[in-house]
């Protein structure tokens, strides 16, 4: 799949948004807040890629982007925590 440079930018936008709303949703996660938008862009990309594997589709416009990359951040920090407390939720 191709991506322009809007797209890129894009992401980057909703992924910071959606990493600040991420780490408001998973309490507790000790990453700070920029490290939670770190993750928030990695889990736009993340929901950019997995949604559509998945056939899942929220809808179209800036806030279904905004809830799609809250829900893969979310599901990043998640696992993140998981790993980093060794399997203890």
């Amino acid at each position: 799949m191709y991506m322009s440079n809007e797209s890129v930018l894009v992401i980057l936008l909703i992924g910071a948004i959606a990493g600040w709303l991420a780490g408001k949703i998973v309490e507790g996660t000790g990453f700070g807040l920029v490290a939670d938008i770190l993750i928030g862009i990695v889990g736009a990309f993340i929901a950019w890629w997995l949604f559509p594997q998945l056939g899942l589709y929220i809808g179209s416009g800036m806030v279904a982007q905004i809830i799609a990359a809250t829900i893969g951040a979310v599901l990043l920090l998640v696992v993140v925590r998981l790993f980093r407390r060794r399997g203890r939720w």
